[in-house]
């Protein structure tokens, strides 16, 4: 038995109706997949993104921003 070449298997492929292709790809994408091995990367973290970068925040200053933000709600002129 012969080994499929890309060029012969894309041949055979064409020749094929477009829902027929779209069921052959769906069908072996999983195992192409699964033979590559691929995992997909764990995430970096976010947390502490910003740590370091200016002066520290703390529960002070977050205080002091919540009452000058609202310190005019509601407005009567609404």
């Amino acid at each position: 038995m012969l080994t499929p070449t890309t060029n012969s298997v894309l041949e055979m492929l064409r020749k094929l109706p477009p829902h027929e292709r779209l069921k052959v790809i769906s069908l072996a994408l999983p195992e192409i997949e699964k033979s590559l091995g691929k995992k997909p990367r764990p995430r970096k973290s976010l947390r502490g993104l910003w740590k370091g970068l200016g002066p520290s925040i703390s529960a002070d200053v977050i205080d002091a921003a919540r009452r000058e933000m609202w310190q005019n709600f509601p407005r009567e002129d609404v």
